[in-house]
């Protein structure tokens, strides 16, 4: 056992995000995780520093031990172990936690942690008794709500009183930064090319008009779009695409992060919560607010903050919850516009959020968060080390 010490981010980089069955079509999931990995741990090979583990979110690959399968497919050699994480949704930042809580406790100098999803070639499975085949497994046993997410996020809507105007508006919004960061080249330095693939397959230009177009994606007659109760107000358009990508970083302690020379985030705390499985939409709220009272802070003493966009109503009642400041929030465009490889996406997070908080003159600390099915949350607070 190493010295417990305070667990630093950094040299997170990313895969660009491709929509399902597009660019990474072919491309199984530990294909994805390996160039990103590899790309992680040349960073931090200057040290001459062990890997201890790899630790990666995943939940709808084929099964097995992905983490191992792409740090040996990355390169990183026999002697380095790995292990997997699914937390749905939350994978890719849970397995992160999971890295910083072992550098925390003295158990670990130098981990890689993020996630990876293949949408694309993600498994139909079937029950053995009956036969019958499922794209997902349940989020929850019989006798409690087990809704998919877009039927949960329409309710969400209605429960909260997020209209369709507003959502529409936030996915404008997403689709119109993500092309703007694109342009200036925001994206370039956390992107690791694969295959000839080197940006975000999803942004476009999207006006408030056309997405007022977009029928409801949840109810019995798409024809019906109004904001009426049970009309439906989610979309296409308002909401993220079936992804591919991954995303990784190292996590290690602020000693090793100085001897590189590499900018460092510290994890000053983080939290899971849980609440009604009937409304996952709305999980990141209370884990979030676990995590600013673990840190002594409050949500307006954050200058960055990175939640997962499946659903720009889930989004909404999550910054509404908090009473964030919408300026802040996924301010270089978010899932809807990028993607939302989910177990990747919390990963994706920590990225964008390192991004975001390296290049600004803010010494202000930063959030990532995602809601997940069955109604958990898991947030992250970080902070730039001077």
């Amino acid at each position: 056992m190493t010295a417990a010490s305070t667990p630093v981010l950094v040299a997170g980089r990313r895969t660009p995000i491709g929509t399902a069955g597009r660019g990474f079509a072919g491309h199984s999931v530990d294909a994805l995780a390996a160039p990103v990995l590899a790309a992680v741990a040349a960073r931090v090979a200057p040290a001459e520093v062990p890997i201890d583990d790899v630790v990666l979110g995943n939940c709808m690959g084929p099964g097995g031990d992905l983490a191992r399968v792409a740090a040996l497919r990355a390169g990183l050699g026999v002697g380095v172990p790995g292990v997997t994480v699914d937390r749905q949704c939350g994978s890719g930042l849970d397995a992160v936690m999971q890295a910083a809580a072992r550098v925390r406790a003295g158990d670990g100098r130098l981990l890689v942690a993020g996630g990876a999803e293949s949408a694309s070639t993600a498994p139909v499975r079937s029950w053995r008794d009956t036969g019958a085949r499922y794209d997902r497994a349940p989020f929850a046993p019989p006798g409690l709500p087990d809704p998919d997410m877009g039927p949960a996020a329409d309710r969400l809507a209605a429960v909260a009183g997020i209209s369709r105007t507003r959502q529409d508006a936030w996915a404008e919004r997403s689709h119109r930064l993500a092309l703007a960061t694109h342009r200036s080249g925001g994206f370039d330095a956390e992107l690791v090319a694969v295959d000839g693939v080197v940006r975000d397959d999803r942004p476009r230009r999207l006006s408030l008009e056309t997405l007022a177009r977009f029928a409801p994606a949840f109810v019995s007659d798409p024809a019906d779009s109004s904001d009426a109760a049970g009309a439906g107000t989610v979309t296409a358009g308002n909401s993220c695409g079936f992804s591919d990508g991954a995303a990784a970083m190292a996590v290690t302690t602020p000693e090793l992060a100085r001897e590189l020379g590499l900018p460092a985030l510290r994890v000053r705390a983080a939290a899971v919560a849980a609440g009604d499985p009937a409304l996952p939409g709305l999980g990141a709220a209370p884990a979030a607010q676990a995590a600013l009272g673990r840190a002594g802070l409050a949500p307006a003493d954050l200058g960055f903050v990175e939640i997962t966009e499946a659903f720009a109503a889930q989004l909404l009642a999550v910054t509404d919850a908090l009473e964030l400041d919408e300026e802040i929030v996924n301010a270089e465009g978010g899932a809807i516009a990028i993607g939302h490889p989910w177990g990747a996406s919390g990963a994706v997070l920590l990225v964008r959020l390192a991004a975001r908080m390296l290049s600004a003159d803010d010494d202000r600390p930063g959030l990532a968060a995602c809601s997940i099915g069955g109604g958990q949350g898991i947030a992250m607070i970080v902070e730039r080390v001077a």
